[in-house]
């Protein structure tokens, strides 16, 4: 056989690598063939296609462009999800997993707070939002129209828009004797019920009131269904602080334990399990599924919830950074709305210092502008450092690998620092999103279990829905300083950088990130009019 050979998928691209070795001719050694899976639009696909005279049209798109996003997703609709030929996901009497009817692509945008961010509609007809995702608060609110708000010429370059009940024929105010309301106190001048969500960044929060209104979403089985679910959610009327010009300018997506999170309400009203679970592609990309209660091959652990403050809570019993290993018991929850992992005493102490003794590079020295206190020099922006793996076994023995534990930050021109992604806290630990990369996250709220797995968000895994079907509290991000701006890396690679520049409230996202919030929303209006 040739050395390598090409098998196509809608996504996927698996080169086949076997045949005569190095030497060649016929009296070469064989060497066993290999599978090797490649993203369709991958460097090794791009170079394998080059050499043998493969011309894409229109050229190949550039990683992280609009038309790289566009080609990623535009067959996504159309493909039927191979867990649900295959009868995972389900099983039983349990309903099949849902995700929201675009599809359950989510897409990491840096200069939004570097959260992961969806399309949701709601109400009817259909308005649509692209909003953050965050475990770490629990309502679903969505900017109403109003002067505390974020404008909708700079929220997120353009594309935000008001939710308006009066456009709505489902909408409905939620009563002052709901009991989903919990500031009855102040319904003395008003029959609707207002709600406050104040969050751990500095001055930030959002306030209104509550409605009703469907949350459209499709299920993830061979033939896929639109279902409307009737949800409650925030009519947003101040937002303050991140929200008007770093985070979320179109809406949260609380998605944690109290009954008032979209995931509980899903599950109150028998349309999934009590479980979801979300991916973290080191490229940005992620998904979504509600009802996804993992595999059987995950590992778990038991979510210690505080009835009083429920959050996902998990306990650690012991650290290894490279050949350091000690144990030391604390709590930490796990948060998706906050982009970098903070950890207080001793355990902030206990890594850093043992991840700086087994780095053999120049240590940058301290600047005010990042946030991140062990950094070290690069000669280029192509060099690179041998850093020491970060591992946390948790309650129950099962061990969570830390797979994206740095930041590339471009400092000047010319002048690069690699840093451990790790900001020390006071009080809170918080495994933010940057810890969460190139897993699979479930959080069985059902089994009260945290589980995960590695994954890359493109794999077709047949025990589980996440595959790719994309139609198209107190928690949140602590804030870095002002003139801190955060790009995707990729793990220690310095490929994709971070600038350190100052951000800008009437232009808070670069071009790039623009075309691609663009690209969705017209994606999206596509996908009505199919």
């Amino acid at each position: 056989m040739s050395s390598s050979q090409l098998l196509l998928h809608p996504l996927l691209l698996l080169l086949v690598v076997g045949g005569v070795a190095s030497g060649g001719g016929s009296g070469g050694r064989l060497r066993a063939p290999s599978l090797e899976f490649h993203h369709r639009f991958s460097s090794p696909v791009q170079r394998w296609a080059e050499a043998r005279g493969h011309v894409l049209p229109g050229g190949w798109p550039e990683h992280g462009s609009a038309d790289y996003v566009a080609a990623l997703s535009g067959h996504d609709r159309r493909r039927a999800l191979s867990a649900a030929a295959a009868g995972g996901g389900g099983g039983g009497d349990k309903p099949p997993p849902l995700t929201f009817s675009e599809g359950n692509a989510t897409l990491k945008v840096s200069n939004l707070g570097f959260l992961h961010y969806a399309l949701v509609t709601v109400g009817t007809p259909g308005q649509t939002f692209m909003v953050a995702l965050d475990t770490g608060s629990d309502l679903f609110w969505l900017p109403c129209q109003c002067d505390g708000c974020t404008p909708p010429a700079s929220a997120a370059s353009g594309s935000a828009s008001f939710y308006i009940p009066s456009m709505s024929s489902t909408s409905q105010a939620v009563p002052c004797n709901s009991e989903f309301c919990e500031l009855r106190k102040e319904c003395s001048t008003t029959s609707q019920c207002p709600y406050k969500m104040v969050y751990v960044s500095a001055d930030t929060s959002s306030s209104g009131f509550l409605v009703e209104d469907v949350l459209y979403l499709s299920t993830e089985d061979a033939l896929p269904q639109i279902l409307k679910a009737q949800i409650l959610f925030g009519c947003g009327q101040v937002q303050t602080g991140s929200f008007l010009d770093a985070a979320a300018p179109n809406g949260l997506f609380g998605l944690g334990i109290d009954m008032i999170s979209i995931p509980s309400i899903l599950a109150q009203k028998g349309l999934t399990s009590n479980s979801f679970a979300m991916c973290f592609s080191r490229d940005g990309i992620g998904r979504i599924s509600f009802g996804d209660q993992g595999s059987s091959d995950q590992e778990e652990t038991p979510l210690d919830v505080n009835p009083q403050h429920p959050t996902y809570t998990i306990s650690i019993s012991e650290i290894t950074v490279g050949n350091s290993l000690t144990d030391l018991e604390f709590s930490t929850i796990f948060d998706t709305g906050t982009s970098f992992t903070y950890l207080a005493d001793p355990a902030y102490t206990y890594i850093t210092q043992s991840f700086h003794a087994q780095v053999h590079a120049n240590r940058h020295a301290a600047d005010s502008r990042i946030p991140f206190e062990y950094c070290y020099d690069l000669s280029s922006s192509e060099d690179r450092i041998q850093t020491p793996s970060i591992s946390l076994r948790t309650m129950g023995g099962s061990v969570f690998p830390v797979i994206d534990e740095g930041q590339v930050i471009s400092i000047q021109q010319h002048e690069y620092v690699y840093c451990l992604a790790i900001v020390k806290s006071a009080k809170l630990n918080i495994i933010g999103q940057n810890f969460m990369t190139g897993l699979r996250v479930v959080f069985d709220r059902e089994r009260k279990i945290l589980g995960w797995k590695k994954f890359n968000c493109y794999d077709t895994d047949s025990s589980n829905p996440l595959s790719i079907n994309s139609r198209n509290s107190s928690g949140f991000s602590p804030s870095a300083p002002e003139n801190y701006s955060p790009q995707e890396t990729k793990g220690g690679n310095p490929a994709s950088v971070t600038q350190l520049r100052p951000l800008s409230s009437s232009n808070p996202v670069t071009w790039y990130d623009s075309l691609v919030l663009r690209f969705l929303l017209v994606h999206l209006a596509a996908l009505m009019l199919f």
